[in-house]
């Protein structure tokens, strides 16, 4: 079945859900026009379709390969990334000054998203090569935003994301990598890195890997982290290339999925003549490198949503194809598609519900991130960037497991078919598995959600989400539609439950730590509820304003699956709650020995 980016679901919910005029109302954008966007994203869509696409199935069987040291691509991903360059997708949101086109970030991320359903495995690097861009933004000295921005932003270039390390995975307080002063500026790079995406490949002349070393007397921990741009070769200083920098692909990881996607082992200085220059101050390596992450997180929950949504798209088609089975109770006669058994209707739309809840989430996210950077209005600069330290976590965590959950349904309603490579259902799954993992484990997003976004203000950022969360919900109760003011009731409900508990949380990281750690997980599932709900709905009560009395298939069709969210999946919230609240007790250390005796 042949991937069709859903154009008209995202330009909905960039409208609607992430409320794109609140980008427009910053002044930051010259033209940001309905009928722009609509084209935009209609081309990056053309592009998704029939270039990309044809590549995902290529690429889990003909995954990139290690030959003489160099890795070397799934067969068509230099070609169709040459295209990629040449039409400007990588700088879309990125300053005209350095070769990029000046629109919002949160269109960049509808047209990752359409590249991310089309095969996550090409797509991966762009990440982390647009994410390098904001840190050198951010962070780099005049001389590297001269000498590299202009080929990273239109993505001539690409760039890596270098923390882990053998002994170090997340843990980066036990860094060892080290950088030492030449004394022109420049820093010699020793050292090995794991886990690098798209740490070397054949699709561009240059890779620029964003490094975090020690330099000689760092601090212990963290607080001793610098980072460093060390390109795969040196830059003269008219931008050309110049020599080989001794940085070299030691192996590349055999991985669950995302085949076409070669995550590297990575050696710094076997030589010793490897150089790195720093980025921001000597032992300010994660300040300058949460600017990526950050990036990064948004993105994750971004690729595992598009990939959610392929899955769904080849299930949906594959229930409407496969006949088997008649209506419950009769023995003979003509068989049906099982799209017709309530069941798997029931998985369809959990699958289409829990993929459009996810891109809503992530599109808003965005949305408060170009609000934050762009608005020339201080206080709405600052209310944006405050909800936008609150939904990175949650979009990264909610929308990459609900995807695991999403894509396990595909495989299910394929049934024994799903179980089997042919028909490629389980790619999708084994694709996403580690969009949980990646970028800080779900675990640690949760750990910064409880320890540090509601330590600011007292919990302030999540009770004024709930505020605005409440309001939509007294909205839906108003909206004289049965399902949603039924949708309203729930979220209310949800909305007061979430105050509950985050007033417990906030007690318990103060005051029994144990017990808030605990509770973090399920707590942020249960935000993640109750915020991807929230904006699922307020674009099915737009949907309902803007179809007025009208027949409209499309736009019933957004009400209806919001409603299916409100009575399937918005219930989790509620026993999330007491999971929440349980304290440390069930958890308490146990003999290992006892679990297996």
């Amino acid at each position: 079945m042949a991937y069709r980016t859903p154009v008209r679901d995202m330009h909905f919910l960039l409208e609607h859900a992430a409320g794109l005029d609140a980008v427009r109302a910053t002044g930051a954008f010259d033209d940001l026009s309905d009928d722009l966007v609509a084209s935009i994203l209609e081309e990056a869509g053309r592009f998704a379709d029939e270039v990309v696409a044809p590549l995902n199935p290529v690429s889990d069987r003909q995954g990139a390969r290690l030959e003489n040291g160099q890795v070397v691509t799934t067969p068509g991903f230099k070609e169709a990334y040459a295209q990629y360059v040449e039409a400007g997708w990588n700088g879309l949101a990125f300053p005209e000054a350095w070769g990029g086109q000046n629109l919002p970030a949160t269109l960049a991320l509808a047209v990752f998203d359409a590249l991310c359903g089309a095969c996550l495995s090409f797509t991966m690097g762009m990440s982390l090569t647009q994410a390098a861009v904001k840190a050198l933004l951010a962070h780099g000295s005049d001389e590297q935003r001269t000498l590299y921005l202009p080929k990273l932003t239109t993505g001539e270039w690409t760039a890596t994301m270098n923390l882990s390390e053998p002994q170090a995975g997340s843990d980066l307080s036990n860094l060892k990598c080290r950088a030492e002063p030449v004394g022109d500026g420049t820093y010699k790079i020793t050292g090995t890195k794991i886990w690098i995406s798209y740490g070397d490949h054949d699709m561009t002349q240059n890779i620029c890997h964003l490094v975090l070393a020690r330099t000689p007397d760092a601090p212990e921990g963290t607080r001793g982290i610098s980072m460093f741009l060390v390109p795969k070769y040196r830059v003269n200083e008219d931008g050309s290339l110049g020599d080989f920098n001794d940085v070299r692909v030691a192996g590349i990881e055999e991985k669950l999925g995302q085949h076409g996607s070669p995550t590297c082992v990575m050696s710094y200085g076997d030589a010793g003549e490897c150089l790195g220059t720093l980025v921001g101050e000597e032992n300010a390596g994660l300040k300058s490198m949460f600017v990526m992450m950050n990036a990064a997180r948004i993105d994750v929950g971004m690729q595992a949503a598009s990939v959610g949504e392929a899955s769904f798209q080849h299930a949906l088609a594959y229930a409407q194809g496969r006949v088997q089975g008649r209506p419950y109770g009769v023995k003979t006669g003509q068989q049906n598609p099982i799209y017709d058994h309530p069941d798997v209707r029931r998985m369809l739309f959990t699958m289409k519900a829990l993929t459009e809840a996810s891109r809503a989430l992530c599109y808003a996210n965005m949305a408060a991130y170009d609000v934050a950077h762009r608005s020339s209005d201080a206080e709405a600069m600052a209310q944006a960037k405050r909800r936008e330290e609150l939904l990175t976590p949650l979009s990264k965590a909610f929308s990459s497991d609900r995807a695991i959950e999403t894509t396990n349904l595909g495989i299910q309603v394929h049934g024994g078919m799903g179980f089997v490579e042919e028909t490629g259902a389980a790619q999708f799954y084994r694709d996403c598995r580690v969009a949980a993992i990646y970028e800080g484990t779900n675990g640690i997003q949760a750990i910064d959600l409880v320890g540090r976004k509601l330590g600011m203000e007292e919990g302030g950022l999540a009770y004024d989400f709930l505020d605005e969360v409440e309001a939509g919900a007294e909205a839906l109760r108003a909206s004289g539609h049965e399902g949603l003011a039924a949708a309203g009731e729930r979220m209310a409900a949800e909305a007061k439950r979430l105050r509950e508990t985050t007033a417990w949380m906030l007690t318990a990281m103060r005051t029994e730590t144990e017990a808030g750690l605990t509770g973090a997980v399920p707590y942020q599932d249960q935000f993640g509820y109750v915020a991807a709900g929230h904006y699922l709905l307020r674009a099915a009560l737009a949907a309902l304003g803007e179809k007025g009395g009208a027949v409209d298939a499309y736009l019933e069709g957004r009400i209806a699956i919001a409603a299916f969210y409100a009575d399937h999946i918005l219930p989790r919230a509620e026993g999330l709650a007491a999971v929440v609240t349980a304290g440390a007790g069930s958890v308490a250390p146990i003999d290992p020995e006892l679990l297996i005796a």
